[in-house]
């Protein structure tokens, strides 16, 4: 004990940084926690769709069409706000709303939430986990007609 007391004495401003930190982490895990679970890995985001959830694809309509998540929706995050009234709908089944990489679909989980929407997650890592992930991406790719000879 008495070591303790004397290294803390000698390194008072290392002492005190680690205190700090300690008391970060501690009320950012406790704020996360309060807010409740918003966003969730690609697994669990499989999982949540088989269990008759619905994707929201946030991207631009020139990414959705490259690679999207089987039966995902398209709302652009820029139109989101007009066409919120479209997701009313799906009010009481879960809903995981994508992005690129995970920062606009957080965004828009608030957002919901605060509409009266109770199971909706952001895709952790966005388009981005889940195709390192290796999970399934339909493209819209238009098909070149054959030609006739």
């Amino acid at each position: 004990m008495d070591n303790i007391l004397e290294f803390t004495g000698n390194h008072t401003l290392l002492v005190l940084f680690l205190m700090i930190s300690f008391f970060v982490v501690v009320f950012t895990e406790l704020r996360r926690k309060a807010s409740g679970l918003v966003s969730v890995d690609p697994v669990a985001a499989v999982q949540l769709i088989n269990n008759d959830g619905i994707v929201i694809d946030l991207r631009n309509i020139e990414s959705y069409a490259r690679g999207h998540i089987v039966n995902a929706q398209n709302i652009p995050f820029d139109e989101f706000d007009a066409k919120i009234d479209k997701l009313a709908k799906f009010r009481n089944r879960s809903i995981v709303a994508v992005c690129d990489a995970g920062a606009s679909s957080s965004k828009v989980v608030d957002a919901l939430r605060k509409s009266g929407f109770a199971s909706v997650y952001g895709l952790k890592g966005g388009m981005n986990a889940w195709t390192e992930a290796g999970l399934p991406v339909v493209s819209a790719k238009k098909t070149k007609s054959k030609r006739k000879r």
